[in-house]
């Protein structure tokens, strides 16, 4: 029986090569993907790409977060697009969203069978969020062993992060060697009919593209 994982899907650059790397290990995959009312909806339709062209299915949650707290929920709040600052947690973080979204990838393993939860977190080349750092999956994990029947009973589920210490550049690098279609992922914070250029996320791909091609 293969073994089994769930894939935190975003349809952004890093989640699709999180997914092709999971496969590429040897996973039978389920991925599952968010709508949760960001303003980059667009990057859904891109998740459901990604996935068709991995031969994986895919399963989307829809959830609702009234309370907004984030410039990707609050049409109001503009999405910065001054660049990374260091030590500046930027307005597009969102309240909680990796502890909620692998609490449900948690729940979704349990049921399922799987034994490991693949998420394309990052901790170089990213925006400062509190939930993309090392300490926090070291933590979640902990939570995991203790909340979780499947824990308790020493069969649990683990976090799989092998991204996390990457640069954008060794990620797209990774990528292109297992075949990652790069041209089906959405990384822009806009969500508009072109990518911005100039938000956060934006501008992280594109330096990752080019640190790998520049030369």
């Amino acid at each position: 029986m293969s073994k089994k994982a769930i894939v935190l899907l975003s349809g952004g650059l890093d989640s699709a090569t999180v997914l092709y790397y999971a496969l590429d290990q040897g996973y039978a995959v389920r991925a599952l993907v968010f709508d949760y009312g960001q303003r980059h909806r667009k990057e859904i339709a891109a998740a459901k790409a990604v996935a068709r062209a991995a031969g994986v299915a895919l399963e989307v949650v829809k959830i609702s977060m009234p309370w907004k707290g984030s410039s990707l929920l609050d049409a109001n709040v503009r999405v910065p697009v001054s660049g990374v600052k260091k030590g500046v947690i930027p307005s597009t973080y969102v309240p909680a969203r990796n502890i909620i979204f692998l609490s449900f990838a948690a729940s979704f393993a349990e049921a399922t069978g799987a034994r490991a939860i693949f998420i394309g977190a990052n901790a170089l080349d990213y925006s400062g969020y509190p939930d993309c750092r090392p300490a926090f999956f070291k933590a979640f994990q902990k939570a995991l062993d203790v909340g979780l029947k499947a824990g308790v009973e020493h069969h649990g589920v683990r976090i799989e992060t092998p991204l996390l210490r990457m640069s954008k550049a060794q990620i797209i690098r990774l990528g292109v060697k297992l075949g990652v279609p790069y041209e089906k992922t959405w990384s822009c914070y806009q969500g508009g009919f072109r990518p911005c250029g100039v938000c956060d996320s934006c501008r992280l791909r594109a330096k990752g593209f080019e640190d790998v091609y520049a030369g």
